[in-house]
């Protein structure tokens, strides 16, 4: 059947679908809607920033909000804020008092970043931070429900040792972009370096006896980990 074939679309930002076009449209409409926020974040980084297809998006906004919204985090960890989406849909199932930690190292998005999250009600409940995630990270004492990373790839294996005695005991670690448009299909001896780390990644977490996990096809991929 058509509809449940993989495909893969090319554009000028080369991306890989799972479904349908016109499932997922169906699929959208029938989701919780983008809010006013979102939508215009999703505009503005699509007419202002470079490599919008970095935006987590409406789908995975979606996906994000609500596993946090079924989690009910206490804390939250995200790396790679880009232009603050993912932590905006994030944000929406932390506790009453409640914080998200974000870290990125691009400054000259730092006002796009504080601009919506005050629109969006949240600048107490979330700290960003900007630097090297890897000298941050040890910087923060908190004890996390729950941590997303989307940000330098060849890091994500650094970034989940550095963040796993960090989280609790049935808390998750979630990654995005682990299909990576589809090139971990690629052959290993053909793969690129990219390509390479993030298989290398998908690995350690489906070897690692510490977590229950699965990668998700959502996008350009989620793996979830849940530590056990």
């Amino acid at each position: 059947m058509q509809n449940i074939n993989v495909y893969i679309r090319i554009a000028n930002d080369t991306a890989m679908e799972f479904i349908d076009e016109k499932i997922e449209n169906y699929a959208l409409s029938h989701s919780q809607a983008e809010s006013s926020v979102l939508r215009r974040l999703n505009r503005e980084t699509h007419a202002k920033v470079l490599v919008p297809r970095m935006l987590s998006g409406h789908m995975q906004g979606n996906v994000l909000s609500m596993f946090s919204e079924m989690i009910r985090p206490k804390q939250i960890l995200e790396i790679g804020t880009y232009t603050g989406y993912s932590a905006i849909c994030l944000a929406q199932g932390l506790q009453e008092n409640g914080k998200l930690h974000t870290i990125d190292v691009n400054v000259e998005l730092e006002k796009m970043v504080r601009v919506f999250i005050d629109e969006a009600g949240l600048t107490d409940k979330i700290n960003y931070y900007l630097g090297k995630a890897v000298d941050i990270i040890p910087s923060i004492n908190e004890l996390f429900d729950l941590v997303f990373i989307d940000a330098d790839k060849k890091n994500y294996a650094l970034y989940y040792d550095l963040v796993f005695d960090k989280v609790r005991s049935g808390g998750f670690i979630i990654a995005d972009n682990v299909l990576w448009s589809g090139k971990i299909l690629d052959p290993e001896d053909k793969m690129d370096a990219d390509t390479k780390v993030i298989h290398a990644y998908n690995k350690k977490i489906h070897n690692d006896d510490r977590v229950e996990h699965i990668l998700l096809p959502i996008r350009d991929g989620l793996m979830i980990a849940r530590k056990k």
